[in-house]
């Protein structure tokens, strides 16, 4: 499974995952170039999710070579990680948001985290940020206070801050109705257009239809491009 793209980003190589000791993925032969939109279909427990994992080094290799970015996933080391992470922005389906913090407070949250420190800067970047996905007049407002589709343009936002050469999609649409999931996928293909690749798993057949990317299908635990 070849990207057609001069930027590698992800090379996999006879990769083998493993999950509490047990084998969900084998035979990984996977490259995602710079700019791509990237499908990852299947069952639930077919493997999706623990690919991703294994891209920000939440999951170990097993077995085989992985590379990303400049990062040999198989040798790795703990204080790599958080370079690693800085360079993927992930999307959950479950949003994941400090619920005791205002919009602004929980982008503030991962600067800090993430080495700034200058508060002018650190304001006016969230402001570009919130104006890209459209929640620039949402910044005061708590979670509870947002729709599902607003907290979710939150958590891209937040994925973003750090200008990220891929971002991972979780189910990004699967707690959302379809006209709300609609306009979080317009948002996440001009993210890509752009060029950001994005990595993203989904149930929804018609996003797949809509919005044209590679498929990688899991099954019997392999991956099959299709």
């Amino acid at each position: 499974m070849t990207a057609n793209y001069n930027i590698m980003l992800i090379d996999y190589k006879d990769v083998a995952i493993n999950q509490a000791e047990q084998c969900v993925l084998k035979d990984v032969n996977l490259q995602i170039g710079e700019g791509e939109f990237v499908y990852l279909l299947g069952k639930v427990g077919s493997g999706k999710s623990s690919l991703m994992k294994t891209f920000y080094a939440e999951l170990p290799i097993a077995s085989g070579q992985a590379m990303i970015f400049d990062y040999n996933l198989n040798k790795i080391r703990r204080r790599e990680i958080p370079f690693l992470r800085r360079k993927i922005g992930i999307v959950f389906q479950d949003f994941q948001l400090l619920t005791d913090r205002t919009v602004e407070d929980n982008l503030m949250f991962v600067l800090k985290a993430t080495g700034w420190n200058d508060k002018h800067a650190m304001r006016q970047h969230i402001e570009a940020i919130l104006s890209h996905v459209g929640m620039e007049k949402k910044s005061y407002k708590m979670p509870h206070e947002l729709s599902g589709g607003e907290q979710q343009r939150v958590v891209i936002a937040r994925a973003l801050l750090n200008s990220p050469q891929i971002i991972i999609a979780d189910e990004p649409t699967g707690n959302l109705d379809q006209e709300t999931g609609e306009g979080i996928m317009q948002l996440l293909t001009a993210i890509q257009k752009a060029g950001t690749t994005v990595v993203m798993s989904t149930h929804n057949m018609t996003w797949v239809e809509r919005y044209k990317g590679r498929q990688l299908w899991f099954e019997n635990g392999k991956i099959v491009e299709k």
